[in-house]
């Protein structure tokens, strides 16, 4: 075949398309209340976080981030509440390190408000303080994560 005769082929275009957030589970739990109303309102609050994939079919994925939420008085459990946040993306042309870097990393910082908003939501139902969470680097969680599994190999 001669250069006159080469025929370009466009190259296939990366996409990256939301499809559908949902909450997969949301659960509160405020195991000593109304007791816990009449305590001073200093509590000591811990976050927990955590992220997943599942492939779901051809170039579809289910990323789910679950958000918990815990506070305590002294040493008794005030609340405790707990969103799975979950999305369908579709994510299609990537090489394989950056649709890792996509599922564990752009699709939680997608997911983290939407899960930010329920958690501050249930705890003011449940008849507390609203809490707002801070928002959360997932960037810097993605490489500190593929930082330590590098070092695990050698």
């Amino acid at each position: 075949m001669t250069d006159a005769t080469k025929i370009d082929t466009p190259k296939k275009q990366a996409e990256f398309v939301i499809h559908r957030l949902f909450i997969k589970d949301l659960s509160f739990e405020a195991p000593d209340s109304p007791k816990t109303f009449k305590d001073q309102w200093e509590p000591v609050v811990d976050l927990n976080l955590n992220n997943d994939s599942v492939h779901l079919e051809d170039d579809l994925y289910c990323v789910t981030l679950k958000v918990t939420v815990s506070a305590k008085i002294k040493d008794k459990i005030v609340f405790v509440a707990e969103v799975k946040q979950s999305g369908i993306f579709l994510v299609k042309e990537f090489d394989k390190e950056q649709k890792e870097e996509l599922l564990g990393s752009f699709c939680p910082n997608v997911l983290f408000p939407y899960a930010r908003e329920a958690i501050s939501d249930v705890i003011n139902r449940g008849g507390f303080p609203p809490l707002y969470l801070a928002p959360i680097n997932f960037d810097a969680i993605y490489q500190q994560g593929k930082t330590q599994a590098n070092a695990k190999k050698d």
